[in-house]
């Protein structure tokens, strides 16, 4: 959008419009002008063309958080977005990728999970993180005071990212690191 004060053309024409107004004295020419010009392309419509329709979960029956079995709920014929590959609820095996011994954890879930894009997303960004974590460990071993640092690094990241995974499992929001995170969603929107 341009900012300028003086501008070829009116900024109009890149807002988004209002309703049209009940009364019928105003200039229907502009009005038509802003209704026929195409919304700008941005990051939101791009998501849109990922994510499945509203009308295709019209008849999912909502099921509270939280219970026993494989997935997050008992009616699970709808709600493939929450299934996965293993015995396991969606939420616990997205934490598993970070408690269990990273980045080994988050390799042996990309072996075994092939339904959930979530838990795969957390098992890539786990793999990635804590792979680069371990090189770092391995050349500063010799300092204590940078392994000991690397350490409480270490225990922090699990943490934090354990917690944001089991959260977000809810509405399957991507917790991302700054570069890792953006790699992991690459690598599972590419598969």
């Amino acid at each position: 959008m341009n900012f300028a004060p003086y501008q070829d053309e009116p900024p109009e024409g890149d807002r988004a419009t209002s309703p049209q107004p009940s009364h019928k004295n105003q200039n229907n020419d502009t009005t038509q002008a802003r209704t026929n010009q195409k919304p700008p392309n941005n990051a939101a419509e791009s998501r849109q063309e990922h994510l499945p329709s509203p009308e295709d979960f019209e008849n999912n029956i909502s099921v509270p958080r939280g219970g026993f079995g494989n997935g997050m709920g008992a009616d699970e014929r709808n709600m493939d977005v929450y299934s996965t590959s293993l015995p396991i609820r969606l939420d616990f095996e997205a934490c598993l990728a970070y408690l269990l011994l990273p980045p080994a954890g988050g390799a042996i879930l990309l072996l075994f999970e092939h339904k959930s894009d979530y838990v795969r997303f957390h098992a890539w960004q786990s793999s990635l993180v804590f792979t680069c974590l371990f090189l770092f460990h391995l050349i500063f071993s010799f300092t204590k005071v940078i392994s000991f640092f690397l350490l409480a690094l270490d225990l922090t990241l699990i943490a934090f990212l354990t917690l944001h995974a089991y959260r977000d499992a809810e509405t399957l929001d991507r917790c991302e690191l700054p570069w890792f995170g953006r790699v992991a969603s690459n690598f599972v929107d590419a598969e």
